[in-house]
């Protein structure tokens, strides 16, 4: 059912002028909202390279120990997104809520160079690490969702998604690079000095916004079940949610092998896997500039199908890979960069669409929802990967997860999603 929409106020319009920056950048709240998830976002990317490295290089992880890694970090979003989508509802703080998460994970983050330096790390201690670390990520995702529509108005949604992804990509260029240089250089344990930094920065951008959130959730008790039923009841948030579970369970499968598939069958350096990536993801850069104007010429619908196909089918190259350095180099950055592109279209679209349709009292409990089944699929995948790359081998494994991706755009194929034109009326 389609109801009145409720939308955010604007913020106050400064004197109409022309600039390089573009229109949000010029207001200051938004501005500094941004810059936080930027910096966050280079954090994100230099410990998302640096942890796994660490454990390739000194622990020697195994298939098997890569996908507990990699699960450890995103379990707690099957395990704590319901729950922390009701609470975040209820609370009033939103903002405060997300500075006491970049400071946490500031603090983790450092644990792990002072073990290497008393020389009592563990592969144990970085599972715990990577799963504090993951769970602190959901309240910050959960709590951003009711922040950015205090911030943006409705009409804004799909340029401020633009931005935000923007910056994302822009910290996958260089956070990837950084952080491989970083490994290179002062090996893995140190380089997560600078994701520590990056927290820190995050956490004083926030400090200094004072935007007026949505008032707390009521009602009696958590509701925890109250954001999956809206999204059971509602068509397009039901195909979105089915559609992108089905591309992370395949494409986290690819995640937890990637790293060690890139440094040993294929025999990259940290340095050069680092350039490789943050070199492909100029296609997310490119990818969120051309995404506004593909919306308004093609729609968000179609710009939505578009993402399934464009994120997942590039990577095939991934296990196709071989030969001389310089071709398989050649052909993981055409992978990075095209499905780089495909992301951007994904990401900016659906959450565009999502935040549209959901109502300001649901937001983080529907983000919480999707984020139990979408996200809490991650980790099965990155076992799944792990353990299909133990028994088959890394490359039979890749060929599976890379082509098994692609199953998510059947989803939204036959729904009225790809002939969506404007962002949809709020549900109710």
């Amino acid at each position: 059912m389609s109801g009145e929409a409720t939308t955010a106020p604007a913020p106050p319009a400064g004197p109409a002028r022309r600039g390089p920056l573009p229109r949000l950048l010029r207001e200051r709240t938004f501005r500094r909202y941004w810059s936080a998830q930027t910096v966050s976002f280079f954090g994100d990317d230099i410990s998302t390279l640096a942890l796994p490295l660490l454990a390739v290089l000194v622990f020697d992880a195994t298939p098997a120990e890569m996908g507990y890694l990699t699960a450890a970090v995103l379990a707690p979003n099957l395990l704590f997104s319901l729950l922390a989508g009701a609470w975040v509802d209820r609370y009033r703080h939103k903002r405060r809520l997300m500075m006491l998460t970049d400071l946490g994970r500031a603090l983790l983050l450092t644990a792990v160079p002072a073990a290497y330096l008393l020389d009592v790390l563990t592969m144990a201690q970085l599972y715990v690490v990577a799963f504090a670390v993951g769970t602190l990520a959901v309240l910050f995702e959960v709590a951003r969702g009711p922040l950015f529509v205090s911030i943006v108005a409705r009409s804004d949604y799909v340029e401020a998604n633009v931005l935000v992804n923007g910056s994302r990509s822009l910290s996958l260029v260089a956070g990837k690079s950084i952080g491989g240089v970083l490994v290179q250089l002062l090996t893995a344990p140190f380089a997560l000095v600078a994701g520590t930094l990056s927290y820190l920065v995050s956490a004083y951008f926030l400090g200094r916004i004072r935007p007026t959130e949505p008032a707390p959730a009521r009602g009696g008790g958590l509701a925890l079940g109250a954001g999956l039923g809206f999204i059971a009841r509602t068509p397009m948030m039901r195909a979105i949610l089915l559609g992108t579970t089905t591309v992370n369970l395949f494409n986290y499968m690819f995640v937890a092998l990637f790293v060690l598939y890139a440094t040993q069958q294929l025999g990259l350096a940290p340095g050069l896997l680092g350039v490789v990536l943050g070199a492909g993801a100029v296609g997310g850069l490119i990818g969120a500039a051309l995404t506004g104007r593909l919306v308004r010429r093609f729609g968000v619908g179609p710009t939505l199908l578009a993402g399934f196909v464009l994120f997942p089918a590039p990577l095939l190259l991934i296990p196709l890979a071989g030969g001389p350095t310089p071709l398989v180099v050649g052909m993981l950055l055409a992978a990075e960069f095209l499905s780089a592109v495909g992301v951007m279209l994904l990401d900016i679209s659906t959450g565009s669409v999502q935040t549209a349709l959901t109502p300001q009292a649901l937001l983080a409990r529907a983000a919480g929802a999707r984020r139990t089944v979408s996200y809490g699929i991650r980790p099965v995948g990155a076992l799944l990967g792990g353990a299909l790359g133990s028994a088959l081998g890394v490359r039979p494994a890749l060929w599976i997860a890379t082509t098994g991706a692609l199953a998510g755009v059947l989803w939204v194929a036959c729904t009225p999603l790809r002939r969506l034109h404007g962002l949809p009326e709020q549900a109710s």
